[in-house]
Formats: C-alpha cells, structure tokens, sequence
C-alpha cells in the first residue's frame, strides 16, 4: 500500500465501500506490532475505510487486574485507552505501509473519559473512527462499551514512523 503524505479527510462513501468482514488474533498480529500479553484485543468484528469495531474479553488472569485491585479486581483506565488505540492502529494499517516498515505510535490523548468500570470476565466492544489525517498524523476517537454503555471514551492522536531496532546504538 502507498504511503501517502499529503491531506487526506475520509468520507462517507469511502468507509461504505472498503467494508470488511470479521477477524481474530493472527490477521490483528499481521496488522499490528503487539504481541502477547500487550495485544488487547480478541477480534475485529467490523472495519470500513474510516471505523473499525473490535472486541475483548477480559480474564482474571490478565496481568494487569493481579494487583489492580486484589479483591476487587478492574481492568484500569490506561488499558482501556490501549485497546482503543490498538484498534486505531489495525484501522491505520489500511492507511499506511506494511508492518515493520512503519509502526503507528501515541501522539497525544485528548478528553478521555471513564464513565463505568470493566471487571475480569466482561466482554467490550471497542469502536474507533478516524477523523482526520495531516501527512502521517492521524487524529481518531474512541469508545469502549459494555453491555451498550460506555466505559471509555477519547480523542487521540498517532503518527506513523519507522521503528529502530532495539539494540541500535545512538552513537553510530
């Protein structure tokens, strides 16, 4: 796919016509970096040119709800914010090169808001909409829901760049 740096705004007709139907966890890993236990989502159910809508069930084994809390485990706001920019991401992999070539990465967070609590055991739905693109930023919303309420909701900001290897030496 064609990395395009210019402006580029969706629109309706766009997100009607590059409808696509359900995946799992292998065609998420093809479009995203994450990898288990920091991919946050179980599958994508719906995704057009400019919204994607995904799921995950949470477990009680989840390594972030062991200590979060002991006896009354939640899975926290920061995670709830991860799966909706994993979800932006595989929505962005439409957008973008291929994976490894360019990664997507957190610019900014605006508006977030939590509004109900996710316990291990709940299953959320995870939509994202892209709103807009300047060259490689992309500017996106999104809401977690559970049971049709909303649990999270966000503004947020990704730019696409080209990782470095881990061991890259600064010096060089």
């Amino acid at each position: 796919m064609a990395f395009d740096t210019g402006m580029n705004t969706p629109n309706q007709s766009d997100a009607e016509s590059t409808e696509s139907s359900a995946f799992g966890p292998a065609e998420i890993e093809a479009k995203i970096p994450h990898r288990s236990p920091m991919r946050l989502l179980d599958e994508v159910v719906e995704m057009t040119n400019d919204t994607l809508h995904a799921r995950k069930t949470f477990s009680s084994d989840d390594f972030f709800v062991q200590g979060h809390f002991p006896n009354h485990p939640i899975v926290p706001g920061v995670i709830q914010c991860e799966c909706c920019l994993q979800a932006g991401a595989i929505l962005l992999a439409e957008h973008t090169p291929e994976v490894g070539e360019f990664v997507p990465v957190a610019t900014r967070m605006d508006s977030v808001k939590f509004k109900n609590m996710v316990h291990p055991g709940d299953t959320v739905d995870i939509h994202v909409t892209l709103k807009e693109r300047l060259a490689n930023a992309f500017f996106l919303t999104g809401k977690m829901l559970l049971n049709g309420k909303v649990t999270t909701r966000l503004e947020f900001a990704c730019s696409i760049t080209q990782p470095t290897p881990a061991n890259s030496d600064a010096a060089s």
